[in-house]
């Protein structure tokens, strides 16, 4: 079902045109070289990746979750290789904790500005919402390195240990389980995953009702997760969680979002005037590309 039409593509594009970042101008038009040349930017020199790359990360200190999105926007315009992969890679291995794994952020965090609920680790100890994504974003291209078995470990590990899970968390962790080598058990724990996030309602399932769902703890009141989030592509084992007509009714309200300036709205907390106007055509990128995906 044809769910974008030339015209959202159009007034999406004139938004990102309107208020986007350089990098944004040149993701929205599928620009990869304008996009490395963007990208380079934000980049630090030795790998890592600052200055507002990640919104809600300010300064110019690299932490693994920014780096995490430099990876995310290297994947999509399919370009996790080279020269610029071996110097991120290289800079995620000098972060790797006695644990295996990444930590979303580093103690030095704290000497520029941060949202209030980003406490500065004292002690730094690996995450399943860094590790996850970026572990399964160097398995789906091939990329080796001397940490990626421990890390994978870890994400072994911390995906068997879990009780409990919140939205990023399990976005992150899904995409792992989609690029594992371990198809098998990547398989049994994703089904074992998609249980949890019904548990515990995660996922609001009937956007037209949303008082039927609540979002996670530490979430903007109106900071609902849908199932395209959790399978932002039909390959996803996630989408295995949900019925047709469920991922159809997730599909539609989000071509239904699109605002009337074209560009698609962010819902979770803002901490600082100029999150919304820094991360909306993110996001509008970011819904064009799920919208596409299923087509």
């Amino acid at each position: 079902m044809t769910r974008i039409t030339e015209d959202m593509r159009k007034r999406a594009e004139g938004f990102v045109w309107l208020t986007g970042r350089v990098l944004d101008q040149r993701r929205v038009v599928h620009d990869t070289e304008g996009v490395l040349v963007a990208l380079d930017a934000y980049s630090t020199g030795d790998g890592g990746y600052a200055y507002g790359l990640e919104p809600d990360i300010k300064g110019p200190l690299a932490q693994p979750l920014t780096v995490m999105t430099a990876l995310r926007i290297l994947d999509e315009i399919d370009a996790v290789s080279g020269d610029r992969v071996t110097a991120i890679v290289t800079w995620l291995g000098q972060q790797v904790t006695a644990d295996g794994g990444l930590p979303a952020f580093l103690p030095n965090i704290s000497r520029y500005p941060r949202p209030p609920w980003i406490e500065p680790p004292p002690h730094p100890a690996g995450g399943l919402l860094p590790t996850g994504r970026i572990v399964g974003l160097l398995h789906k291209h091939g990329i080796d390195t001397p940490w990626l078995d421990a890390a994978t470990e870890f994400c072994w590990r911390a995906i068997d240990d879990l009780v409990s899970t919140h939205p990023y968390e399990a976005e992150s962790t899904v995409l792992f389980l989609d690029h594992a080598p371990d198809r098998a058990r990547a398989e049994r724990a994703a089904a074992r995953l998609g249980e949890l996030i019904l548990a515990e309602g995660l996922v609001l399932l009937d956007p037209a009702h949303p008082e039927s769902a609540k979002p996670a703890p530490g979430y903007a009141e109106s900071e609902f997760h849908y199932a395209h989030d959790y399978a932002p592509t039909p390959q996803s084992l996630a989408a295995q969680w949900f019925t047709d007509a469920q991922l159809r009714a997730s599909l539609d309200h989000l071509a239904a979002s699109q605002q009337p300036d074209g560009g698609w709205q962010i819902y979770y907390r803002r901490w600082t005037p100029t999150i919304e106007f820094e991360a909306r055509p993110g996001a509008t990128i970011e819904a064009l590309t799920t919208l596409s995906a299923w087509e």
